[in-house]
Formats: structure tokens, C-alpha cells, sequence
């Protein structure tokens, strides 16, 4: 049911759906793509035999349009976001979709259900959610000969609900995420069904999410949940290479960029031990994507060893950090990379 925006309070949204007026559909059949088309949010049909159903072949994206002080509604490097969702068609063997009008559907969507962007003042956002999958109905393990481009939004507020407080999280031995080969480098469907038991599990011992662990040697830190992992060890900071096992974050490459551009800091893209995040040279560390945006973390745990970092409290570059995405995100500081896209 469509709940209409005066009745939404803006100030209080978790991260949950809600629906809104207007999606944007766009076919594929006979080797091509059609122009596409907004039309009212709802259900559509789909083959049981549908390749997404049988083999989990879909992919998607998360974007977000923001709200400025003085109006504006701006999307944060968007043409990134169009080049890894053919990026992860590629590897799921399905077809392109055009950069341009991946981007400019983003933006018909966001202007048809403008009225669902929170205010400036309420931290909040508008959810972008591209899909595609192979709606082609298949039965042989092959791809779908039908695709389907589904664009849907929802505002929503922080995806933890603690905020820049802090959180605490668990190291993972028994599940892992993805493996050296696998899809953990595309955002597909498949990736994240996987990760609802441990998460589900970590939560229930009072932990946020759950730090992900190396297939292989079950030591190097993989990604935290649905976001990637930072640190600053001796002064520098450090996150996991992109091995093909770790989403390339698009906010994962901009706080590396600002880091060396802005704050003039060593990076290092690495292997990281979770033992290292025991070690008094590992000062501070924190989690970041579309949704958790930079979420300081503070405190990991595996086994019967805990490690507390900054005395529970935010630390120093992880506010900075933060401080100068958001700042750049909303134009309350000059765009100076032109990352921004106004709608």
C-alpha cells in the first residue's frame, strides 16, 4: 500500500521499505533493450521457470538522492554505479544496459517520486534500488534469453540504527562470504541470501553485523556484512585489495581519494589479519558503503577476545572522513572532484 508523503515522518525512518508512486521498467527480448517507461509501482508476472527463480541469475544496485540545503536533489557519482551494474552483468552472463539511460532512468524516477525525498535537516535519503534479472524462463543451467530492468525507490534513514555512534561487530570463522573464483566482486542476488544466517545469528548475540573472513586462510578480513572494512594501522589507512572476493565500493574508492587528496594520508590496499585489529598500532577502524554511508565501528569481538577502539567513541579520521563525504554528498562543502550529479 502506498503510503502518501504527508503522512510519512521523515525524522524517524529506519531502513525499510516503503512504497512509492512511480518505478521505471525497461525489456529485453530478441537481443535488445526497449526504450523503457515509468509506470505505477506494482507487481508484475513472471514464469516459474524464470532463470532468476531456478538459478538466482540477478543482479542489482544502491544508490542514493539526496536532498541539498537550498533544494537541490543530487546523486552521488552515478556513472560509477552504471559501470559496475554491467560490470556484474558481465559476470553473470547477462546483457549491458546503456550507462546514459541507466542514468537518466535513475533520474525520472527520483523527479516522478520527488515528494518521497527527506528533508535536508533529517539526515535521511532516497533509496535508489536498479535490478535486473533473467526473467526468461529456462530450465537447463544457461542464461535467460529475457531480461527484465525493474528501478524502484524508498526514503530511508540510517541503515544502523546506532548512527555515527558506533557498532559493534563479530569476527566470523564459521561462515565466509565469498571465495577466490566466485562473485563476490559483482553485486549479484546470490551473494547476499548467503549472508542472512550468520547475520541473523550475530545479531542475535548482540553484535550489528559480522566481519567476513577469507575463504582460504580464514584470517584476512573480506567485508563486514554488506559494506567494506577500513583501518588505520601505524598511521595509515588500510582496507582489503580488490582480490575479486570484495565489492569495489563506490564509497570505498572515494574515501581513498579523499584520504590521499584532502587529508594527505598514507593508504594502503592490503591483506589485513584480524589479528592486526588487536595490536595497539590499530587506532581506529569503520565500515562504508551506500547505505552505511561511514559508520565508525566500535568494538570487535571473535571468541573470547574483544577489542575496543578510541574508547568507544568515534575516531578522529573516521569523523573527518565522514565529515567530508557528507559535506560533498549534500554541497555544504565545494565538489571540487565533480562527483555530484544534480537531478
Amino acid at each position: 500500500m502506498i503510503m502518501e508523503p504527508k503522512d510519512i515522518d521523515f525524522y524517524s525512518l529506519g531502513f525499510n521499505f516503503i512504497e512509492t508512486k512511480i518505478m521505471f521498467v525497461s525489456n529485453y527480448k530478441d537481443g535488445k533493450w526497449d526504450e523503457g517507461k515509468l509506470i505505477p509501482f506494482g507487481n508484475f508476472e513472471i514464469s516459474p521457470a524464470a532463470c532468476i527463480l531456478n538459478y538466482g541469475q540477478g543482479i542489482f544496485e544502491g544508490m542514493k538522492a539526496l536532498r541539498t540545503k537550498n533544494g537541490e536533489i543530487t546523486l552521488f557519482r552515478p556513472e560509477l554505479n552504471a559501470q559496475r551494474f554491467n560490470d556484474s552483468a558481465d559476470r553473470m552472463l547477462m546483457p549491458n544496459y546503456n550507462p546514459d539511460k541507466f542514468i537518466d532512468a535513475i533520474k525520472q524516477v527520483v523527479k516522478a517520486n520527488e515528494e518521497y525525498i527527506p528533508p535536508y535537516d533529517s539526515g535521511g535519503a532516497l533509496y535508489i534500488r536498479p535490478i535486473m534479472i533473467g526473467n526468461g524462463p529456462i530450465v537447463g543451467v544457461k542464461p535467460a534469453m529475457e531480461y527484465k530492468v525493474i528501478m524502484f525507490v524508498t526514503p530511508v534513514g540510517p541503515y544502523f540504527p546506532e548512527g555515527f555512534q558506533g557498532i559493534d561487530l563479530e569476527i566470523t570463522k564459521k561462515y565466509t562470504r565469498s571465495a577466490p573464483g566466485g562473485t563476490g566482486a559483482a553485486k549479484t542476488c546470490c551473494n547476499y541470501a548467503g549472508s542472512m544466517l550468520p547475520v541473523k545469528e550475530t545479531k542475535e548475540r548482540g553484535y550489528a553485523q559480522v566481519i567476513f573472513l577469507d575463504a582460504v586462510h580464514m584470517e584476512y578480513i573480506d567485508e563486514v556484512g554488506t559494506a567494506n572494512f577500513f583501518a588505520v594501522i601505524n598511521g595509515t589507512l588500510v582496507t582489503p585489495e580488490l582480490s575479486g572476493t570484495i565489492l569495489p565500493g563506490i564509497t570505498r574508492k572515494s574515501i581513498l581519494e579523499l584520504a590521499t587528496n584532502k587529508l594527505g594520508m598514507r593508504i594502503e590496499e592490503r591483506d589485513i589479519s584480524y589479528k592486526e585489529l588487536f595490536e595497539d598500532t590499530c587506532s581506529e577502524s569503520f565500515c562504508a558503503g551506500t547505505a552505511a554511508v561511514i559508520t565508525p565501528i566500535k568494538s570487535v569481538v571473535i571468541e573470547d577476545k574483544k577489542r575496543i577502539f578510541s574508547e568507544g567513541k568515534p575516531g578522529e579520521l573516521t569523523r573527518k572522513l565522514y565529515e567530508l563525504l557528507t559535506g560533498i554528498q549534500r554541497l555544504d562543502i565545494e565538489d571540487t572532484f565533480k562527483w555530484m550529479v544534480r537531478v
